[in-house]
C-alpha cells in the first residue's frame, strides 16, 4: 500500500520534530520545508498528498507559498496560524485551503483532521466521467473534464470551488443547505465552521459572476444555504 505523502512546512524546528512523529507514527511518509522558498522546491519534487503549511514562515510567508502551490498542485492544505481574526481564516481560504488550525493545537487534532480530508475525494470521478457537460448560456462546467468556462474562456478554480459548483449547478433551483454542502464535499468527518462554505461560494463567485455582490448563478438563500439558478 503506499503511504499518503505529507509534507509539513514549518520553521519552528520542535513543533515541525513533533509533528514529524506523529505523523510517522500514523503511518504517513513525511517531509519538511523549513521556509517558504523551500517548500515550493520540495512540493515540486516529492507531489504531496497533504501540506502542513505555517502561516508565518521566513522568505515566502504562508499565504505567498499557498498561492504558488495552487499553480501546480491539487494537494489537500492545512493551514497553521497563531492570528485569530476572522480576516485572516477567509483569506487563506479563499486562496485555497482546506482548513485551517489555530496554534496552539492538538497533534491527535490535526491527525484526525487529515484523516476525513483524505476520506473526502476531490469529487466521484466514476459518476464525473459519465457526466455529460452542463451548459448554461455563458457558463459551461464539464464534470469529466474538471473545467468551467465563462464565455468560452476557461476558470481556473480550486478543487472544493469545482465540487461546490458541480453539486449545486447539477440540481438547478434546489436549495442545498450549508451542513448538505458540508457533507457532500468536505465529508462526513468534517467537524470545522459551516461559515468555511461562504468563504469558499463568495471565491467561487468572484470567479464566474459578472457582478459578484449580485450574482446570476450561485444565489443565497438566507438563513438556509444556496441554489443554482433555475433556467
Amino acid at each position: 500500500m503506499v503511504s499518503v505523502r505529507v509534507m509539513v512546512v514549518e520553521d519552528e524546528k520542535n513543533l515541525a520534530s513533533l509533528l514529524r512523529k506523529y505523523l510517522e507514527r500514523e503511518g504517513f511518509e513525511v517531509h519538511e520545508a523549513p521556509d517558504g522558498n523551500a517548500a515550493i522546491e520540495v512540493a515540486r519534487r516529492v507531489e504531496p498528498d497533504v501540506v502542513i503549511l505555517d502561516w508565518m514562515l521566513p522568505g515566502l510567508d504562508g499565504m505567498e507559498v499557498l498561492r504558488e502551490l495552487r499553480r501546480f498542485s491539487g494537494a489537500y492544505v492545512v493551514m497553521l496560524t497563531a492570528r485569530t481574526e476572522e480576516v485572516d481564516r477567509i483569506v487563506g481560504l479563499s486562496t485555497g485551503a482546506d482548513d485551517y488550525l489555530t496554534k496552539p493545537f492538538s497533534p491527535g487534532e490535526l491527525i484526525a483532521r487529515i484523516r476525513a480530508m483524505l476520506r473526502r475525494p476531490r469529487g466521484d470521478a466514476r459518476e464525473a466521467d459519465e457526466a455529460a457537460p452542463l451548459d448554461f448560456g455563458e457558463l459551461t462546467i464539464d464534470p469529466g473534464r474538471r473545467e468551467v468556462r465563462v464565455r468560452e474562456e476557461e476558470v481556473s478554480l480550486t478543487a472544493i470551488e469545482f465540487d461546490l459548483l458541480a453539486i449545486l449547478a447539477s440540481r438547478p433551483g434546489l436549495v442545498f443547505s450549508r451542513d448538505r454542502l458540508l457533507e457532500r464535499v468536505w465529508g462526513e468527518d468534517y467537524f470545522g465552521s459551516d461559515h468555511v462554505v461562504d468563504v469558499h461560494i463568495a471565491n467561487l463567485r468572484k470567479k464566474i459572476e459578472a457582478d459578484p455582490s449580485n450574482p446570476f448563478y450561485v444565489q443565497t438563500v438566507r438563513g438556509v444555504g444556496y441554489r443554482f439558478r433555475r433556467a
